[in-house]
């Protein structure tokens, strides 16, 4: 299930009695000049301590002992983790194991724990707001490639290549071995040509993806659309499309690593 489909679950659950909701946020982001020299693991610490203890002095016994559970299961994940972490780590869980939700997202969270009937989603619905259901599409020439992406991580990935021979777009699947349209040891007159041969032809052969990316966009509920790549490319895939386009970053990152791509837009 993606994330936004865990986020959707997650709105659903409410709980009675002992068997409470456990919620965290933490700051784990080094750049962060207040998490310096791993500030966030006394955070976590103090946290926890501080909810046991209040538990404690609540006499709940059941309480105690589920809030326990968790808390090993959470120590677990984040000792697991901890050499692979990103700028922050959300938590929803219960004892009897019906929710857990965790995950390493590229975001910076303030630090809160929460241990009630339902999981606390509204930083998670602030931080929606920021980063809502998102398409990138990258273009280069005769290949495209599109990012799907919600809270800051990539979601899903698409590619799709031109055969300069048959004029039609398809899909990729698997590692993309893609050349810019070009043989690599092509001359240069080739290149010339194969340039000269784009520029004739590149309306014409972006009207025709262009109701793909339309219908990734419609089916991917995506509310924000940015196009990356060089201005001819991207100025002529946006008149193409229906799809309202709300930005325009003009440089090849087609070949870049994803999270480089998502720190640009």
């Amino acid at each position: 299930m993606t994330f936004h489909g865990q986020v959707k679950e997650l709105k659903r659950i409410k709980k009675e009695g002992a068997n409470k909701v456990f919620s965290m946020y933490l700051n784990t982001d080094p750049s962060d000049p207040d998490q310096q020299g791993g500030k966030w693991k006394i955070q976590f610490k103090n946290g926890l301590r501080n909810f046991e203890s209040y538990l404690k002095e609540s006499g709940n016994q059941e309480e105690i002992r589920n809030f326990k559970k968790i808390k090993k299961k959470v120590e677990k994940y984040l000792g697991d983790n901890e050499l692979d972490l990103l700028r922050g780590i959300i938590i929803f869980a219960t004892a009897d194991e019906s929710v857990w939700f965790a995950e390493k997202v590229q975001m910076r969270l303030n630090t809160e724990f929460f241990w009630e009937e339902t999981p606390q989603l509204e930083q998670l619905q602030h931080l929606k707001e920021i980063f809502p259901k998102t398409g990138t599409i990258l273009v280069q020439q005769n290949e495209i490639k599109v990012l799907e992406s919600y809270l800051n991580e990539v979601e899903d990935t698409y590619f799709y290549e031109l055969n300069l021979d048959t004029e039609n777009w398809s899909e990729k699947l698997g590692p993309r071995k893609g050349t810019g349209g070009m043989h690599p040891g092509a001359t240069n007159l080739q290149k010339d040509n194969y340039a000269k041969r784009f520029a004739a032809n590149q309306q014409r052969w972006y009207k025709s993806i262009a109701p793909k990316l339309d219908k990734l966009a419609k089916n991917g509920s995506w509310e924000k659309l940015y196009l990356v790549g060089e201005r001819d490319a991207t100025q002529e895939l946006k008149k193409q499309m229906n799809r309202k386009v709300d930005d325009i970053v003009h440089k090849n990152m087609l070949d870049h690593d994803e999270t480089k791509v998502l720190a640009e837009i």
